[in-house]
């Protein structure tokens, strides 16, 4: 499911019904501002953060310089975006950093939530960013807590400081000191979680935040969880005085409440949003583009970030070079799989482009297991026949369908795309054509 798809939908589908009037009565405004309220509410969006938005966006959208404008509709949709933004915070939050390293983290949240995993995939945003960071196991009530970090952390290439079920606080005091003599500059705290908010939970949480200086406390808080998101994090700020929000599984079917509510609710900012299960998926929260992506405007920066990171700058003056001579190659086309599947795959990318939700694109209408079985037919094939595909006669189909677990015919659709792959972009040189996906 496309990130807040349903909610996406329903605000595409009444600002679509504005657009159709062109001219605008405040009536026609007042009525839509209604359905875009139930819209919120449908999306587990706190009640009074719904009330107040409507109300703004009412009050801006129902004056005299909208209603007698060219196009009013674009004009609502307009205001809207801005009080989406405004709602979720003006910009994206960074981390606060200590002047004197070490930076201290202390993550918190409840069972479940995803913070022990959280805090390695925040070790491998830092480490991007040429930080050192220490993971501190502060987990000793749950079973296997400090094992888990343990994996993890290898998982993420940063070290683990453990003392066992020695007490959390003064655990968090040597890790701190220990983060200090070996050049530690990030100390991320795992601290336990509970099923539910307790009393003994804060008492602890409190006793670490006194013993060490604490820069950043950060809440992991599940997306799907909605409104109950909302009212955790309301409950660890009021004790905490959390800096910021961690918001995970917003690669599910979360209808998006406690996004939209988070910072209006505790005043505190969301600074990163999980998005898969990979290690890598971690992003900084911008409420921008997070807006754009509500309203079916896509989120061509995250997309173009994305880009960037999978493809060098080397690899992509290549591809052009390829392109001008066409001599793109099978061998090329595969990597062209690898750098999608490093930018999250085809499915996660289909969601940032502008217009998505028009198109009707479901998770699963790009079968992300079609895109393996190409893969494994190129891999199939000699480099001979890879750098010459017109060389693939009936009897080499026969090896490569065989030594892929693919059909004859497959192979043929395959080398039929990848003619088509090759037309296209000698049409893209000229000026001409729209890019489409291979597959």
């Amino acid at each position: 499911m496309a990130l807040f798809a349903s909610l996406s939908e329903r605000l595409n589908h009444i600002f679509s019904k504005l657009t159709k009037r062109g001219k605008l009565t405040e009536l026609e405004i007042r009525q839509a501002m209604r359905e875009v309220r139930i819209a919120l509410l449908e999306a587990d969006v706190n009640i009074r953060v719904a009330k107040d938005f409507i109300a703004t966006v009412s009050e801006k959208a129902v004056g005299q310089q909208v209603l007698t404008s060219l196009n009013p509709a674009q004009q609502v949709i307009k205001i809207v975006n801005e009080e989406l933004i405004a709602l979720m915070g003006a910009g994206n939050s960074k981390l606060e950093v200590s002047p004197k390293p070490p930076t201290v983290i202390m993550m918190c949240g409840l069972q479940g939530a995803g913070k022990t995993t959280m805090c390695a995939k925040l070790a491998v945003l830092l480490k991007k960013q040429g930080k050192k960071p220490l993971l501190v196991a502060c987990d000793i009530y749950r079973p296997a807590a400090i094992d888990q970090l343990k994996v993890v952390g290898g998982k993420a290439g940063a070290d683990v400081f453990e003392k066992g079920t020695q007490a959390p606080p003064k655990t968090a005091k040597q890790a701190v000191e220990y983060a200090n003599r070996m050049g530690f500059d990030t100390v991320i705290i795992d601290t336990a979680g509970r099923l539910h908010i307790d009393e003994k939970l804060m008492l602890e949480l409190e006793e670490i935040k006194k013993e060490v200086a604490v820069h950043e406390i950060l809440l992991t808080v599940d997306a799907m969880t909605g409104q109950d998101a909302v009212n955790v994090a309301e409950t660890f700020n009021s004790r905490l005085g959390i800096t910021g929000v961690i918001l995970t599984k917003l690669d599910g079917d979360t209808r998006g409440g406690a996004c939209l509510s988070i910072k209006a609710v505790t005043g505190k900012p969301i600074k990163f949003i999980g998005v898969g299960e990979k290690i890598t998926d971690l992003e900084p929260f911008y409420p921008d583009r997070m807006a754009s992506r509500i309203l079916g405007m896509g989120d061509v920066l995250s997309l173009i970030e994305k880009a960037q990171e999978a493809v060098s700058e080397q690899q992509a003056k290549e591809l052009e070079r390829k392109m001008r001579e066409n001599s793109f190659t099978l061998t090329d086309y595969l990597s062209q799989f690898e750098m999608l599947k490093k930018m999250g795959g085809a499915n996660a990318l289909m969601s940032m482009l502008p217009g998505a939700g028009k198109l009707k694109v479901k998770e699963g209408d790009i079968d992300e297991r079609r895109i393996e079985r190409v893969k494994a037919m190129i891999l199939s094939m000699t480099q001979r026949e890879r750098d010459n595909p017109q060389i693939i006669n009936y009897s080499r189909k026969q090896r490569i369908a065989a030594g892929s677990g693919t059909t004859i015919q497959e192979v043929n659709q395959l080398l039929k795309q990848f003619e088509q792959t090759k037309e296209l972009m000698k049409r893209m040189k000229g000026g001409k054509g729209k890019m489409r996906l291979p597959f």
